[in-house]
């Protein structure tokens, strides 16, 4: 396939660049222990990510699937006790093979700090060594677990939102239609933020980020071969490990899905929430035009990555009916200025 990748946006250029300078070996079978203990390495001080916000941290160990071990869940609430009885359910990204229960952590902070709300994030299992279905069995259990101790938490179980980064975001779609199918818990929105749902790797997208960007195709074919062994781009792929297989999306919990317009996600993001509209379904759309994966956490203050948050913010806060106003004057944020987050 012959393609031409979308220019970056002018802001985003320079932090690209920067990024990628001297580049780094390619994701594979040989390097991937090695990333991901460089990405573990990075991941800030509990202490360092709370930043003196009145936000309690607690780690709980919980049961995993049957059959299955433990999982860990961090569980973040305001120190003045829960004001909003809503809650979100956050599964970190990192291609399905790195990451834990702490990137992006700071965003969910500012989120309980401000909208008074509880947080939870979840460590699963990573792949290779985890192939699927234990990711999204983990993934699912938790959420089974939060949805049961809801009352405990103080929030209402009919007030989450599960939500997720690229992995992420392709394993919060994979627990919603699990939720669907198994009768619960109740989800009341799934917030898709550049999600990983697509294993067969055949979009235009997908073929004109080769060689450009952190996670590219490259990337993305190791990410989904660690899930799925050699089944991975198969016709037996699972719609719970790969999303975009559902041949139904009927029924499934309202969406907020959105990509950048130069990143391998975007055409996948784009089918999955016209195949929600086709099914009935609710789905908020938006490609961030000249946006790379992740340009939110890399770029944060980019005109791009304001208006990035800002939509997310207000998806969150009438998805959940938030109280906006007082959560902009608690924030110090200007009249009309939704909170959203750096989730991406």
């Amino acid at each position: 396939m012959t393609v031409t990748p979308v220019p970056f946006d002018p802001d985003l250029l320079p932090v690209y660049q920067a990024l990628h300078t001297g580049g780094g070996p390619p994701l594979g079978p040989e390097t991937v222990r090695a990333q991901r203990d460089g990405g573990g390495s990075m991941t800030k001080p509990i202490e360092q990510i709370l930043g003196g916000r009145p936000v309690e941290f607690e780690d709980r160990v919980i049961p995993g699937p049957a059959g299955a071990p433990d999982l860990t869940v961090s569980i973040l609430r305001p120190k003045n006790g829960v004001t909003t009885p809503a809650a979100l359910y956050n599964i970190h990204g990192g291609g399905m093979c790195m990451g834990n229960r702490f990137w992006s952590m700071e965003s969910f902070v500012e989120l309980v700090d401000v909208y008074g709300l509880v947080a939870v994030s979840v460590e699963y299992r990573l792949a290779p060594e985890h192939p699927h279905p234990a990711p999204v069995e983990d993934c699912y259990a938790g959420l089974v677990w939060v949805s049961e101790h809801a009352g405990e938490l103080g929030f209402d179980p009919g007030r989450i939102v599960v939500m997720g980064r690229s992995a992420g975001g392709g394993l919060a779609a994979g627990v919603s239609l699990l939720a669907r199918d198994r009768g619960g818990p109740a989800i009341a929105g799934q917030g898709l933020y550049c999600p990983m749902i697509d294993d067969r790797n055949t979009t235009a997208s997908s073929h004109q980020y080769d060689g450009i960007g952190w996670w590219d195709r490259n990337s993305n074919l190791w990410g989904w071969r660690f899930l799925l062994g050699d089944d991975a781009g198969g016709q037996e792929v699972s719609p719970y490990a790969a999303p975009s297989r559902a041949t139904d999306l009927s029924g499934l919990p309202p969406a907020y899905i959105d990509a950048g317009a130069c990143e391998v996600f975007r055409d996948e993001a784009v089918d999955y929430a016209t195949r929600i509209w086709a099914a009935g379904g609710q789905a908020e759309l938006h490609i961030w035009a000249g946006a790379f994966h992740g340009f939110t956490e890399q770029a944060p203050d980019a005109a791009v990555s304001r208006a990035s948050k800002a939509a997310r913010g207000s998806w969150l806060e009438r998805v959940l009916g938030l109280p906006r106003a007082t959560a902009r004057e608690a924030a110090g944020a200007p009249a009309g200025t939704p909170v959203g987050g750096a989730h991406g």
